[in-house]
């Protein structure tokens, strides 16, 4: 996937907010509203955390997928450009072998 591919969804999503087509499942999320974005978005976040546990890498690219595409529809939602997530994404790249202190966790508590 690349950023154009990304873009072009975004556009896609975009326009299926602005243009409600009969049989979208995208404008049925927007018909729903905010509560039934942010729940298809935990689900699949939940299918993602299962296939990963899996052994099916197909499984697993497939509700990465679904993840990806449900985040685009809460972004075009709540109004957040692409650009912001990339801008954000491209300057979080140049923080690379910036290691954070970590606090250690004791796992038998």
């Amino acid at each position: 996937m690349s950023n154009d591919t990304l873009k072009q969804l975004y556009e896609v999503v975009k326009n299926r907010k602005e243009n409600f087509e009969e049989g979208s499942y995208t404008c049925y999320l927007f018909s729903q509203g905010l509560d039934k974005i942010l729940k298809k978005c935990g689900e699949e976040c939940s299918e993602m955390i299962i296939a990963s546990k899996n052994t099916s890498d197909s499984e697993l690219v497939g509700e990465i997928g679904d993840l990806i595409y449900h985040m685009m529809v809460l972004m075009v939602e709540r109004n957040i450009p692409l650009e912001s997530v990339m801008n954000l994404l491209d300057e979080r790249s140049k923080k690379i072998g910036n290691l954070k202190q970590f606090h250690k966790v004791d796992k038998n508590t």
